[in-house]
């Protein structure tokens, strides 16, 4: 998944004497604006998702961190590119990656993996079990201008968040067998698979505000919080993303970021079987991921 986000990057770079040539000879696009952020977030995480109680069939969300060891704490990349046009207007993408994995040698609790790609999973009580959770966050919209100042702008944004998930478990896992009625617990465990995983793509629409304020010359304060809530069909997911930051520019074209960021996406997809010729709901698959932290990045603007 990451490997097109950086194929942007490089092709950017690798036009950016081109553009710059024909902004000088080309009067009209003087007021147009290109911008490439290349940085680092420090973020820490919290994710957890919802599996089966074997023994009650109860639903209860299990957390990555604390049972399967990922870690809470990183630094990770990101990229940003926007393009300010016709004084008031501007286009946007961002990516951001956040891939972890880790092993636990002795899972603390009993729990079903339900209606993965048709089948059950049941991971037992000391069993051993590597991770791997990873998530591409691609980030598309477009911003207006509503106030403008010598110093300042406030505007709206209307965009798409698009997460791909992607969760892999490896180790001792057991296949369920399931009876006709839909409510086996997993009390006849059939197999013991080597690997489980599945993907997840979520796009989610959000609104937003953004604004900049110029407070000392070459120092800007810059901020934007974008939210959406959205069922639809089988999905049900809300958004939630803020920054703050500063901005210090160090020389022609060049400039230092340094912000702080929340960010926290919920989305439960409902899944459905057929069963005697019926669809039956078992339970909504639920996802959620939050980060906080610092970010820093080096900008570059022509």
């Amino acid at each position: 998944m990451i490997k097109p986000f950086f194929c942007i990057a490089i092709m950017l770079f690798g036009t950016q004497t081109a553009i710059s040539a024909q902004s000088q000879s080309d009067h009209s696009s003087t007021t147009d604006k290109y911008t490439i952020d290349i940085g680092v977030f420090y973020a820490n995480s919290d994710s957890n998702m919802a599996v089966t109680n074997p023994k009650n069939g109860g639903i209860f969300l299990i957390d990555f961190e604390d049972e399967f060891l990922l870690a809470e704490e990183q630094y990770l990349p990101y990229f940003e590119f926007t393009y300010e046009f016709n004084q008031r207007h501007k286009l946007f993408i961002d990516w951001k990656s956040l891939d972890r994995e880790a092993n636990n040698n002795s899972i603390s609790q009993d729990f079903i993996l339900e209606d993965i790609d048709g089948q059950d999973y049941l991971i037992e009580t000391g069993a051993a079990l590597n991770t791997e959770f990873n998530i591409d966050i691609l980030r598309i919209g477009y911003g207006y201008d509503i106030w403008q100042g010598s110093n300042y702008a406030v505007g709206v944004s209307v965009g798409l968040h698009t997460m791909f998930v992607e969760i892999e478990f490896q180790g001792n896992i057991g296949t369920c067998a399931l009876d006709s009625s839909l409510t086996s617990q997993c009390s006849n465990v059939v197999a013991t698979p080597n690997v489980v995983d599945y993907s997840v793509t979520a796009p989610l629409p959000n609104l937003g505000v953004y604004g900049s304020y110029e407070f000392y010359p070459d120092l800007t304060f810059s901020a934007h919080a974008q939210y959406f809530t959205i069922k639809y069909d089988d999905v049900d997911g809300s958004l939630i993303d803020v920054r703050l930051g500063v901005e210090a520019k160090i020389c022609d074209n060049w400039s230092l970021k340094l912000a702080y960021n929340y960010y926290d996406v919920d989305i439960s997809i409902e899944k459905q079987r057929r069963i005697n010729d019926n669809n039956i709901k078992t339970f909504d698959h639920n996802i959620n991921y939050s980060f906080t932290g610092p970010m820093f990045a080096i900008s570059y603007a022509f």
